[in-house]
């Protein structure tokens, strides 16, 4: 796809997603507006009808007073007709008393153990009926028959000897609504009751009720589908059906649809609008569906003394908000397309005038791609695209330049590389690189010399160049590489192809790539076996040496004393005499023959030893006191400095005690004076024990110094100089450093190194 397309395409999806949403800007603004419109409406709606209830609440409580008027006039009217026992009285006579006096009907109350019934009455199904169930009314027949007034019933009309309940249905015949009035003088044993059930009340009721307001009002607005008085105190009460009915709370005062229908109803969610809009004393509106018709109901409270007694509930239909946003919506979607059309035809026509330049510079470039670095674009402008040409064109230039370089660097790397692979086939040493499974990937020719193997006999196969005993070992040495650990090359036994062994000395360095994983091993193998013999003959010829100056030191050092026996011996023979201090020389004599030809044993005579791991702590700490007392006597203290972490090594206990003896006894021979020796002990970061011993004596000579260690060099009157040399090849023999440092009348200082011992290794039993 072209950047024209791409270009015209990004601002045809744009402007589409710009106009998508205008569009449902304008849907939800819209939807927001007609439902804010439809809610006035509902309000307003809801508001006419609370006036026209109150109204209806007014007009009703003044004829009730007016009917209540006429049934007390009715009721005294009658108690002067009828006779004061109820036994003398017929229905039929009530009856005709009743036309007599402009009633409906008359019924006489009667006063049992319990309750309150109708004994006498003109309307047949009135007889019988038992008031005990009819809350405050049954109260106002009790207070009649006992204080000849009505004192506690609020509700109602009051007066002497009379009391008239409000409009109410009827409990003998329901569909009516009767008006009642009942009168007790105490001169008789019943109450009498008139009441009105006539076309005057239906009448008044029709004109007054808000049934009538509704009727009008759905009527002028077909959009409303229904409107229904709710009494809060018993909507939604457990006896209340889907349908809005009751079978308990009947009555006029109760009931929970006071006025209207209730088609539409959902009866949880209604429940719950009609507690929030008494709670917050504010309307509520939602959006439900109801009989598979998407409605718009609103709950607006009717509010008396600032109190909230009743709610009413507006149902709209929602086809009138969705009707209007359906034709805003075509509207919407018609000019759009008709925008989009213009877009994407003009935005072709400028992708077009953009990508122009770009065509050019993509030409120029491919060319370059192609190798013509003299390809040169032409600057026109200043804008980003004449600054990219600008940019292009000295990449161009930068780009000849550098190919050139590189194209030089290449061949010279080429040259390197032959010149390396020729250095590494020429050289004595076998040079073989392996994966990380131990297979090889490449040989020289000093290897197949070597090792018998030819370069397409062992490339991708891992040969068997380790002996089995050493599989183990030569396993750890690779693991301690790959943990990060810098190893020096090791002498050890490789096989050859044919399995002789060959004495080599190998250095295995690792390849890592750029994330630091490892991927190649380079091991360089020298074959060190005519080295060896080399250095044993060599080792023979020093032996043979030592045991040459050995014995010219041990002849002229044994001589002397011998010339010192023979003369004495000479002298007793002549005399015939025993001389006690000749013999005591003579026996001093002996004795430093003696000590000549036991070091000369120590240093001939190889032992058999078994090293330990000890800490040489415990191993300073024996001999220092074995020494302390002696060194008490010539005024000498031992001042310490040991480290508190364990110094462990493979050690023969017994030779290190007799070097630390020999050095600690020198260090006290050479200070008569007294003094402090100075002993040191610490683990070094190399992993190392460092023993330092230094005293305050009196030094060795310069001129001694290259020599010390040979036999028979010493500064004392009486040493051989054979107890440095047995201490040194002790240490040389614990793979230890020992080194002397001396200046005359200032004192002698000795640092032995040894290989430490870890702990771990300890734990896991490595030695």
């Amino acid at each position: 796809m072209s950047i024209k397309t791409k270009l015209s395409l990004i601002m045809s999806i744009s402007v589409l997603f710009i106009l998508l949403l205008n569009i449902t800007l304008n849907y939800y603004t819209t939807q927001e507006n007609l439902q804010q419109d439809s809610e006035t409406k509902m309000v307003m709606t809801a508001t006419q009808i609370a006036i026209t209830v109150q109204q209806t609440e007014f007009s009703s409580g003044y004829m009730d007073e007016i009917f209540g008027d006429m049934l007390k006039v009715a009721s005294i009217n009658a108690a002067k007709e009828l006779d004061p026992d109820i036994r003398n009285i017929t229905n039929k006579q009530l009856a005709e008393l009743s036309q007599e006096i402009g009633v409906t009907h008359i019924s006489l109350l009667v006063r049992t153990l319990d309750d309150v019934v109708v004994a006498r009455s003109s309307a047949a199904e009135e007889i019988g009926l038992s008031t005990k169930d009819w809350g405050y009314w049954h109260t106002a027949f009790l207070e009649l028959f006992e204080y000849e007034n009505v004192q506690s019933v609020q509700e109602g009309q009051r007066g002497k000897h009379f009391w008239s309940g409000p409009f109410e249905f009827s409990t003998s015949s329901p569909e009516s609504i009767d008006k009642w009035g009942y009168y007790y003088d105490g001169k008789r044993n019943y109450i009498i009751d008139p009441y009105i059930r006539s076309s005057d009340i239906k009448d008044f009721m029709k004109v007054t009720s808000p049934d009538t307001v509704v009727e009008e009002t759905l009527k002028s607005n077909p959009r409303i589908l229904e409107v229904t008085g709710i009494n809060p105190d018993t909507f939604g009460n457990d006896y209340m059906r889907e349908d809005g009915k009751d079978a308990i709370h009947y009555k006029l005062g109760n009931r929970p649809i006071t006025f209207g229908t209730y088609h539409y109803g959902s009866l949880q969610e209604d429940k719950k609008a009609v507690r929030q809009s008494i709670e917050t004393n504010d309307h509520v509106v939602f959006v439900s569906t109801i009989q598979n018709k998407k409605v718009l109901k609103s709950f607006i409270p009717v509010t008396y003394d600032d109190k909230p007694t009743q709610v009413i509930s507006v149902v709209m239909d929602y086809e009138a908000i969705s009707s209007v946003m359906r034709e805003q919506m075509i509207s919407l979607v018609a000019i759009s397309l008709v925008l989009l059309e213009i877009v994407i035809f003009g935005s072709y026509i400028v992708a077009g005038y953009f990508t122009k330049p770009i065509q050019a510079i993509l030409g120029t470039v491919n060319d370059v791609a192609d190798g013509h670095f003299d390809r040169r674009l032409e600057v026109s402008s200043r804008d980003e695209l004449g600054q990219l040409a600008g940019r292009i064109n000295a990449m161009t230039r930068n780009l000849g330049h550098y190919t050139s370089q590189l194209k030089q660097m290449v061949d010279e790397n080429q040259s390197v590389k032959e010149y390396l692979e020729s250095v590494i086939n020429q050289t004595a040493d076998a040079i073989h690189t392996t994966d990380n499974y131990g297979r090889i990937i490449s040989v020289n020719k000093a290897f197949e010399q070597l090792y018998g193997w030819k370069s397409h006999e062992v490339v991708g196969r891992i040969p068997a160049l380790v002996p089995s005993e050493m599989v183990e070992e030569e396993a750890q040495r690779i693991k301690r590489l790959r943990d990060g650990e810098r190893l020096p090359p090791i002498e050890t036994i490789r096989l050859g192809k044919d399995g002789h062994p060959i004495e080599v000395s190998i250095s295995t360095s690792l390849v890592r790539d750029e994330q630091g994983d490892i991927t190649t091993m380079i091991s360089v193998s020298r074959d060190v076996t005519e080295r060896n013999r080399i250095e044993e003959l060599l080792r023979r010829s020093e032996k043979l040496n030592t045991v040459g100056q050995l014995a010219a030191g041990v002849a002229h050092e044994i001589r002397n004393p011998l010339t010192t026996l023979r003369g004495f011996l000479q002298l007793q023979g002549q005399t015939h005499q025993i001389n006690l201090d000749h013999i005591h020389l003579m026996l001093s004599e002996l004795d430093r023959i003696n000590l000549i030809v036991s070091e000369f044993l120590i240093l001939a005579k190889p032992q058999a030893i078994r090293f330990q791991v000890r800490d040489v702590r415990m191993i300073l700490g024996d001999v220092i006191s074995f020494l302390d007392s002696q060194a008490h006597l010539y005024g000498i203290e031992f001042k310490l400095n040991f480290n508190s972490e364990p110094t462990l090594v493979h050690c023969e206990e017994n030779q290190l005690k007799q070097v630390f003896i020999n050095l600690l006894k020198n260090a006290i021979e050479a200070m008569p004076d007294g003094g402090v020796i100075h002993i040191e002990l610490a683990l070094t970061q190399m992993e190392e024990v460092e023993i330092i011993i230094q005293d305050e004596g009196q030094g060795i000579p310069d001129e001694l110094m290259p020599h010390l260690g040979e036999p028979f060099i010493t500064n004392k009157e009486t040493g051989t100089g054979l107890g440095l040399m047995v201490s040194q090849r002790i240490i040389q023999g614990h793979r230890g450093m020992m080194d002397i440092q001396s200046q005359v009348d200032v004192g002698t200082k000795v640092r032995m190194i040894l290989p430490a011992v870890k702990q771990d290794a300890i734990e896991t039993g490595e030695e």
